[in-house]
This record gives C-alpha cells, sequence and structure tokens, in this order.
C-alpha cells in the first residue's frame, strides 16, 4: 500500500497544479483588462469596451476557480502537514497574512465595482477599480512567491529547538531567489494569458465572428506575447544561474550530471536511470551545459553523486525542465511568426489561427513544467538544506489520505473540463452577440 507521505505529497501536487492555473491568468489577465478600459476611456471606442466586457467575465470565473483551489491549498498544512506550520509557521504565517491584508482584500473589495458596478459609478472610478483588481493580483503574486522562494533559499531567520523564528524580516522576504522567482512568475502569466486571449480570439474568428473586438485582442495579445517570451527565456537563464549558486543539487538533476565534471554537455535529451546512476541514450552539445551555467566551456558542475541522500528524483526534474523550455521556445516562434503575418497582411490564415486555439493553454504547460522543477527540485527538503518533508508529515491513516485524494482529483477534473468547456461556449455565444454601441452618457454614466 501507497504510505501517507507519498499520498500526501501526491495530494498536494495536485492541489498546488490545479490552484495555479488559475492566478496565472488571472495576473495578467487584470492588466489586460486595465489596458482595454484605458483605451476606451481616451479614444471613446466602442470596441475596446466590448473587449473589456468579454474579456472580464472570463477574469470573473477565473477568479472564483482561483479562490476556491486556494482555500483547499490552505487547508492542506493542517490536515496533511501540521507539522510545517509548528515548525515553520512563524515566518510562513505572516507571509501568507500579508496576502491576505494587502491583496486578497483589496482584490475582493474592488472586484465588485469591477464586476457590477460599470452603470452604478463613473467611468474613471471603474477604471480605477480595474487598476487596483490588478495590483492585487499581482501583490498576491509578490508574498506566495516571497515565502516560496524563502523555502528554496532561506534567509533572516535564526533557529531554536528546531523552530524557525524571524530575524530579519527584509532579508525573508527579499530572500536570494525572489526577485527571480517573482519577475519569472509575472512573465509567466503574461504569456500564459497572452496566448489564452489568441487562441480564444482565434477561435472566434474561426466561426467567423466578424466583429473588430477579436481581431484587435488578437493584435494586443500577439504583441504582449512576441514580446515577453524572449523576455522569458532571459529572466530564465538569470534564475538558473541563481539556483546554480544556491541549489546546485537542483541543477545537476535538471542537467543530468552524475559525476562533477569540467566542460559539461548540454543534454538535449537521455533516461536518467538512478539505480545504475547514469543516463542511457543521451543526445548532448559538447560542453554547452558548463558555458551556460559557468559562462566558461571548461567550467565545474557538481554533480548528483555529491548529493547522495540529498538530491531530488533527477527523471521529473530532468524532463519537467525540457517540457518547459521545448513550450518556451515554441511560444516564441509562434508568436514572432503570427504577429509578423498579422503585421504584413493585417490577417492570419486558417493554418495559423488554428494553431494559436492548439496554443490557448499553451502556457499551463509550461508553467506546470516549471513548478514541478522548482517543487520537487527541492526535495527532499521541505525548506532547502535545513527540513526534510518527512518530519512534517501527519500521522493520519494512508487510507484516509488516499479517500481525500480521490475526491480532490474526481472533483478537480470535473472542474477543469467545465471551465474549459465554459471558455469556448462563451466564445461560441458572443459570436452571435449583435453588434452594439456603448458610449457614456452625460454624467459619465454608461449605457
Amino acid at each position: 500500500m501507497l504510505d501517507t507521505l507519498l499520498l500526501s505529497r501526491i495530494q498536494f501536487a495536485a492541489n498546488i497544479s490545479f490552484h495555479i492555473l488559475f492566478p496565472t491568468i488571472t495576473i495578467a489577465l487584470a492588466w489586460f483588462l486595465v489596458f482595454f478600459k484605458f483605451r476606451y476611456d481616451r479614444t471613446g471606442e466602442a470596441v475596446w469596451l466590448r473587449a473589456y466586457r468579454f474579456w472580464v467575465k472570463i477574469f470573473a470565473l477565473t477568479f472564483a476557480l482561483g479562490v476556491v483551489s486556494g482555500i483547499t491549498m490552505s487547508f492542506q498544512f493542517g490536515t496533511n502537514w501540521p507539522g510545517f506550520m509548528e515548525r515553520v509557521g512563524n515566518i510562513a504565517g505572516p507571509l501568507l497574512g500579508y496576502e491576505v491584508l494587502t491583496a486578497f482584500f483589496m482584490e475582493a473589495t474592488f472586484l465588485g465595482i469591477m464586476l457590477f458596478g460599470m452603470k452604478r459609478v463613473s467611468p474613471r472610478l471603474h477604471t480605477f477599480a480595474t487598476l487596483i483588481v490588478a495590483i492585487g493580483t499581482t501583490l498576491s503574486a509578490f508574498w506566495i512567491l516571497s515565502l516560496n522562494s524563502w523555502l528554496q533559499t532561506p534567509t533572516g531567520y535564526t533557529l531554536v529547538d528546531g523552530v524557525f523564528y524571524p530575524k530579519d524580516w527584509f532579508e525573508i522576504i527579499f530572500n536570494p531567489s525572489f526577485g527571480y522567482r517573482f519577475f519569472h512568475m509575472l512573465l509567466a502569466s503574461g504569456l500564459t494569458a497572452s496566448f489564452l486571449v489568441a487562441g480564444i480570439s482565434a477561435y472566434r474568428l474561426l466561426k467567423e465572428d466578424h466583429k473588430h473586438a477579436p481581431k484587435l485582442t488578437l493584435k494586443v495579445s500577439l504583441t504582449v506575447a512576441a514580446l515577453l517570451a524572449p523576455m522569458q527565456m532571459f529572466v530564465g537563464d538569470l534564475h538558473g544561474l541563481n539556483t546554480f549558486e544556491h541549489q546546485p543539487q537542483k541543477v545537476a538533476a535538471m542537467e543530468g550530471v552524475w559525476e562533477t565534471e569540467q566542460g559539461a554537455p548540454l543534454l538535449l535529451f537521455a533516461i536518467p536511470d538512478e539505480q545504475q546512476r547514469t543516463n542511457h541514450f543521451e543526445i548532448a552539445i559538447p560542453k554547452l551545459a558548463s558555458l551556460i551555467l559557468t559562462h566558461e566551456a571548461e567550467g565545474e558542475i557538481k554533480g548528483l553523486n555529491e548529493f547522495k541522500g540529498e538530491h531530488p528524483p533527477v527523471k521529473p526534474v530532468f524532463f519537467g525542465f525540457r517540457i518547459m523550455v521545448g513550450i518556451g521556445v515554441l511560444m516564441i516562434l509562434v508568436a514572432l511568426v503570427t504577429r509578423y503575418t498579422l503585421w504584413k497582411h493585417s490577417t492570419l490564415p486558417t493554418w495559423q489561427l488554428k494553431a494559436l486555439v492548439v496554443m490557448t493553454f499553451s502556457g499551463w504547460i509550461a508553467t506546470l513544467a516549471g513548478w514541478y522543477v522548482t517543487e520537487i527540485g527541492r526535495q527532499p527538503f521541505m525548506v532547502s538544506g535545513l527540513v526534510k518533508i518527512e518530519e512534517l508529515v501527519t500521522n493520519v491513516p494512508s487510507e484516509h489520505v488516499l479517500l481525500t485524494l480521490i475526491g480532490y482529483l474526481t472533483l478537480y477534473a470535473v472542474l477543469l473540463a467545465a471551465y474549459i468547456k465554459t471558455l469556448f461556449y462563451t466564445a461560441r455565444n458572443a459570436v452571435q452577440v449583435e453588434e452594439y454601441q456603448t458610449t457614456p452618457v452625460q454624467g459619465g454614466q454608461y449605457v
């Protein structure tokens, strides 16, 4: 039978995998809405407001699922990982509290105005509410990623009888990996939302939606994607260098390096074998891994054998990293090619529209792969190098954990299928909505 530790890890992975899908969209989609609303206020062109009204529905649905799935995350600290809050609660608790106080309350308060106040408040106040919601989503990411980064690179603490106490909050919040992880996540959200907007807009065009709004949102989203994709590659490289400095065992797993070596090759493909501690079927570029990580062709990379018993499982980290990079490269190519075509011809051929529909949720795949690299790469530690996960798990019988795991997986599968179906139903329904002119009337109210 599966033990409680493994089942609890699978359950937490399932919860965080489902939850992260939705903030990854809402963080950046909120800024798309700010742009649409600002452009309408500046130009008075109704098409911007139609774009806003369509995408604010999707934002609301996505935000709701993100909130609900986030609640189950906090429950698990008590049900599956009671040792975590006992040992790390003095640091994790305040950071999670800051997220609620400075971000979630801000989002929840102004979300009501954003969703229901368009005809009840002035255009300026409504735009301000949209801006505050966007700031709130970014602040949420700030605090959550600060805590996550601290678990990866802990600083600013003191240990008393195995319990962590804050010593310097500035060092805790702005720990060595936080900046890289924060901007990497913001760019990931930007790309995820961009390809979602582009994919749904392309779907509407394929369904012969002749209104101007989907053409406009397609153009905006592809422009954003074309700008962000190369930036993500650059920031990701910086993040990798930071990880190489602070978590060399994670990088060794990512690169499939078993023995410490100079001039390590970059493995395009291999099958790591933890039993024999070697790789099979290697396809490699000589010296490139050392060149990327150390900026020297003969630079040294520590191997996994230097960290026996304290390095992560190699296969999921190794393949997760390649999936993330592969999807990232594909996103760059698709964004640049489609945006160039749109610039040259003002329209996209059918095959490119279909390609964008296929890529609608590509950001989810890249984000999940990246999170698996990050979180599995921290194993076997909960707090990197200090506390192992086996020390923190619950003593609840495995049968109970298995029962709740099955319940979670079933519910998440249904919700995810319903969410995706609703997105495309909303897009199809928008094709049939008759165009209308929306303008402010006297007094600044919308009609």
